[in-house]
């Protein structure tokens, strides 16, 4: 028994003393949080106590005077950078150190997407995919997007007419998931969906089900990334099987239908067979066309107009995939604060409308693409909104070759060099909220983005859709979907908080993905 008790002891120092050493930035002379064995410094967020983009921001928060940070996610260490004239530098003058973003091992669905493809092949998919996304090709797009809508407001209609009262609660992150859904299968599918009408059909169920982040797909999602070789013991894959198929035998489907009957819709199903034959390139006059202030441009890389490489149909199913996986999440997320934050503040809703009537009577009721750049007060809301709400928590980097980081704070005597492996985090939220780019970050306010005031905004403090070329691809169409929406929705229908509304706004701490708690409920009326 006492020999027992002397083992157990000796263990359990050894282990003390390894995780001692092993969760230390201390010769390096980087500060950070002292870790949870095994958990580090997400213990919080897996016993559900806070959100995790929060215990970011706290964690960001906490060390005002240095440039970057150590942080430990499970058994992960990363560098959390702080600086934002040292992102810049890592992300665009020293691009080539951090081509990639941190990678999940084995071969999940996921990990042949744009996002998680590496080096040559990355900048070649890039390349490949980039004149997908020109406003040219966008314009086509928003009579997909409003015939949505359409369905979208009929629904509503639909519910005001069966209530008993002039109004009807709707949580609005399942509108508007339900809107983004038919808008994906529209745009990216050529698929005819109505999820308000049809609210349970496959395509939706599929999306749904790959986005549930309750407390188990959050820690295997947490496993994936920090602990690869443990996921793939346990063959864990962050898409599951079902959804993998759906979408494979859609897409060749689709592709292969089309190719038959000689069909051509211009989506990106079309574009995607376009790349596959080579035929995809760059319009001769580039279209610069802005869809709003948040749009990112496409790098040097992306604009390269001439790929050797020849792209399997697995390769393009995975793209088509990604497609999917930004329009059904990230875009419906944006939209269900941006509807949030126009019902809790009815004088940024009544101005918005004001514009969207003074556009109606000046084009005859007429709206496409033109009408989204005309419409500037509405780009300052949307543009407050993925300030305050950034459906991209925070950007990732991992270092290909070893790099001089320079000093974590101005007393420090010796510059830090990071290894080839290290993951970096680029904490995208903590900084929109950090007053010294965004004075009152809590207050929604769209007079930060008017003509007068845009030019006082660090453009390297405002990072929605990411930064350098690694940024988000889709920009344009999201910024798109997200103004045709709003135009539609507040044109017919008038916002207001209900009384299951979570104001203030808090996050629920049981999901990955920033919800409101309680859900967003919200009251409609039709618009008098």
């Amino acid at each position: 028994m006492l020999i027992s008790l002397l083992c157990a002891g000796v263990v359990v120092a050894l282990l003390v003393l390894y995780f001692r050493q092993f969760y230390s930035f201390h010769k390096d002379g980087i500060k950070y949080r002292t870790p949870v064995p095994l958990l580090g410094n997400v213990a919080s967020v897996m016993f559900r106590r806070e959100h995790y983009v929060h215990n970011l921001q706290n964690y960001y928060n906490s060390f005002p005077e240095e440039r970057f940070v150590g942080r430990f996610e499970f058994i992960t260490k990363l560098i959390l950078v702080r600086d934002i004239e040292l992102i810049k530098k890592i992300t665009i003058k020293d691009f080539e150190h951090f081509t990639d973003h941190r990678n999940f091992d084995g071969e999940s669905f996921f990990k042949r997407t744009l996002f998680l493809m590496r080096g040559q092949e990355w900048k070649d998919m890039r390349s490949t995919l980039s004149p997908a996304f020109t406003s040219s090709k966008i314009r086509l797009m928003v009579p997909f997007m409003m015939e949505v809508g359409d369905q979208m407001i009929h629904s509503l209609n639909k519910k005001l007419e069966d209530s008993k009262d002039d109004y009807v609660d709707v949580d609005f992150k399942d509108l508007t998931t339900r809107y983004a859904n038919d808008v994906i299968a529209s745009c990216a599918y050529g698929l005819k969906v109505d999820s308000q009408a049809d609210p349970d059909n496959q395509f939706y169920n599929m999306g749904k089900n790959l986005f549930d982040f309750k407390v188990i797909r959050m820690i295997m999602f947490f496993v994936l990334l920090n602990a690869p070789k443990v996921a793939k013991i346990l063959n864990w894959d962050i898409v599951p099987t079902s959804v993998r198929k759906f979408f494979t035998e859609l897409v060749l489907d689709t592709m292969k239908d089309r190719q038959q009957r000689n069909i051509v819709r211009p989506d990106m199903i079309h574009l995607l067979m376009e790349a596959k034959k080579g035929k995809l390139s760059h319009d001769e006059k580039p279209d610069d066309s802005s869809t709003g202030f948040a749009t990112v441009e496409e790098s040097s890389i992306g604009l390269r107009n001439e790929v050797n490489r020849e792209w399997t149909d697995n390769d393009l199913v995975s793209q088509a995939f990604l497609f999917f996986i930004a329009g059904f999440e990230t875009v419906s997320t944006a939209m269900s604060f941006m509807m949030y934050e126009l019902a809790v503040n009815p004088d940024v809703q009544d101005r918005l409308v004001q514009e969207i009537r003074e556009h109606d009577a000046k084009n005859g009721g007429k709206f496409d693409f033109n009408s989204i750049q005309s419409m500037k007060y509405m780009d300052m809301v949307v543009s407050e909104v993925l300030r305050r709400w950034p459906p991209a928590l925070v950007a990732d980097r991992e270092c290909i070759k070893d790099y001089n980081m320079g000093k974590p704070n101005k007393n420090s005597k010796e510059d830090v060099i990071i290894r080839k492996g290290t993951g970096l985090m680029i904490p995208i939220l903590a900084i929109h909220h950090d007053p010294r780019y965004f004075p009152q970050p809590e207050k929604f306010d769209p007079e930060r983005f008017s003509v007068e005031n845009r030019h006082k905004i660090n453009m390297n403090a405002y990072i929605p859709f990411g930064i350098g070329p690694r940024n988000c691809l889709g920009s344009r169409f999201a910024l798109c979907e997200m103004k045709v929406m709003t135009y539609q929705l507040l044109r017919n229908m008038e916002l207001s908080p209900c009384e299951k509304t979570c104001i203030p706004a808090k996050l629920a701490v049981d999901n990955l993905n920033i919800r409101l708690h309680g859900g967003h409920w919200l009251r409609i009326r039709p618009r008098k």
